[in-house]
């Protein structure tokens, strides 16, 4: 069976009425006629908030902004062509700010559309669409498949979930990355990068355990960042072309313990500990550890 893995960006743009901006599929896409969320996939490189925008204004003729990230899902598809496809999907919430209506030429939508919230269910929709829309939909039921891993490109694109841990006296969760792994040596979010076929916070509460041995509940969503690092190297100093899209939720651990790294976590995490805020901001920390305590206080 071949699998296929890519990361995509779309918008949710709504009119005073409550209408909402969807895009038509072409006979140049996986599923010609049926409707979307204007979006699509997010470059290698790229940053999905520049993706968004790009993509909006491709595929319907406008200009946006972002007003924030709504949600962030993981789902699967079989192809015509037999391909198994997980799409990891960021959802922003965008305003208008200039441009025309206009349908895409020679891409792979063909039809865009403002749709009166009475008509949207009578479309035919996306089923990741018609969940962010509130629409009832049949999910793809694929729990029987056994995946294995995408065939390597020669350059790695990763998506992950990562959390911004607390305990309820205020200390901060945090893991030291292993010598030889990008960032080695400081101090990073606990998280990692979600398995083919896997939620963002099933995976982010698969890491947690893994590297910290802590249980903890998602109460937010901080936030969206990518890191682009074509001169990275991996262990024993191999070459990658990296690009990592990381999102970060908010996490709560009711019950904290002491922080230790599970075997299974394997060698790219060499310690876990909680720290103050005051002691964590002293710390060795890479950029999204430092941007993400920077913007919380």
């Amino acid at each position: 069976m071949k699998i296929n893995r890519r990361a995509a960006a779309y918008g949710v743009s709504r009119s005073g009425d409550g209408g909402v901006l969807l895009t038509r599929g072409s006979d140049l896409s996986a599923f010609p006629g049926v409707w979307s969320l204007p979006g699509g996939g997010i470059d290698h490189g790229e940053h999905p908030d520049d993706a968004v925008v790009r993509e909006f204004a491709e595929e319907t003729g406008l200009a946006v902004r972002i007003t924030g990230v709504r949600t962030v899902l993981a789902d699967l598809a079989r192809l015509p062509d037999g391909t198994i496809e997980h799409t990891d999907r960021i959802v922003y919430d965008v305003a208008v700010t200039g441009g025309e209506l206009t349908p895409e030429t020679a891409g792979t939508s063909d039809l865009v559309a403002r749709v009166a919230p009475a008509d949207v269910a009578d479309l035919p929709l996306l089923p990741f669409t018609a969940g962010v829309l509130g629409v009832p939909f049949e999910p793809v039921d694929l729990t029987d498949e056994t995946f294995g891993t995408p065939e390597p490109t020669g350059r790695v694109q990763r998506f992950g979930a990562y959390a911004l841990a607390t305990d309820p006296a205020g200390r901060i969760l945090l893991t030291r990355i292993a010598d030889g792994y990008p960032g080695g040596g400081h101090w990073h979010l606990a998280g990692g990068g979600t398995d083919f076929g896997e939620t963002p916070e099933r995976a982010l509460a698969r890491e947690l355990y893994e590297e910290t041995s802590q249980r903890g509940r998602i109460t937010g969503l901080v936030g969206v960042s990518h890191r682009y690092d074509p001169a990275a190297l991996g262990p024993e100093g191999v070459p990658l072309d990296w690009h990592v899209i990381r999102v970060v939720y908010q996490v709560t651990v009711p019950e904290p313990t002491v922080a230790a790294v599970t075997e299974a976590a394997g060698g790219s995490t060499a310690e876990a500990a909680w720290f103050t805020p005051d002691q964590a901001r002293n710390l060795p920390l890479t950029e999204l550890t430092r941007d993400v305590l920077g913007r919380t206080g």
